[in-house]
């Protein structure tokens, strides 16, 4: 019976370690998505809320829109056990949409869990809004706090920088990209999912560049651990 070389050894556990850590899932934070909408138009706007913690369950969720650039016209897609509300803000300036003056938008909306219906440990939920039109910018930053059974929060409020580090607690924000009207939509790292029902949780998109990197690295390092049992084996007497 032959054995693998000790250095062989080594870098077929580093491989096998690498493929561990390179393909796990990625931080499940709240993510926006949509898959139609554009600067100027109006779109569903779908919020992906996953409980990370491990022994309490998310009840509540608060998404701020924005002020400076509102949008005029937002509704709520009902999700069965929970109970969604708005907040309205009186503009500092009136807004003038498709002729008519604005001077009142949402600012908040919030989903509410009913008794028994939170989303437990390792399920997610999705929430989504109807609205628009969206402004004449490249995102939209929605900041959202989550909010456990055990009375503990979870603030995405957090800025993303350009050539910096996601922050901690990044705030959810929508890429709007595509042009009025474009079917193919955009999305700001999770899935355009609208079901209404609570699903075990899965992780971001797919593998973050880091992983991809990761991945190459493990499968090399398993060919050349191969390739010095293959060596071992031809030195070693009566092989």
């Amino acid at each position: 019976m032959h054995i693998l070389t000790r250095s062989s050894a080594v870098a077929a556990a580093a491989a096998l370690s690498v493929v561990a850590l390179g393909v796990g899932p990625a931080a499940a934070h709240v993510r926006v998505s949509s898959a139609d909408a554009a600067p100027g138009g109006y779109g569903e706007l779908t919020f992906r809320v996953p409980t990370e913690s491990d022994t309490a369950s998310t009840v509540r969720v608060a998404v701020q829109l924005p002020t400076d650039t509102p949008l005029a016209s937002v509704s709520t897609k009902p999700v069965p056990g929970w109970t969604a509300t708005t907040e309205r803000t009186t503009l500092d300036a009136p807004v003038t949409v498709h002729g008519s003056e604005v001077t009142e938008v949402v600012s908040q909306v919030v989903w509410t869990a009913d008794p028994g219906a939170g989303i437990a440990p390792g399920e997610y939920q999705t929430f989504s809004i109807s609205a628009g039109p969206m402004p004449d910018t490249g995102t939209l930053a929605l900041p959202a706090v989550q909010t456990y059974d055990d009375g503990t929060e979870a603030a995405w409020i957090e800025p993303t920088v350009d050539g910096q580090e996601e922050p901690e607690h990044p705030a959810p924000v929508l890429e709007l990209t595509a042009a009025a009207g474009d079917t193919q939509g955009v999305s700001a790292g999770s899935p355009t999912d609208t079901t209404a029902t609570s699903t075990a949780a899965a992780p971001d998109d797919g593998p973050s560049g880091l992983a991809v990197t990761g991945l190459v690295v493990a499968v090399v390092a398993l060919l050349a651990a191969l390739a010095g049992l293959v060596t071992g084996r031809r030195r070693t007497p009566g092989a």
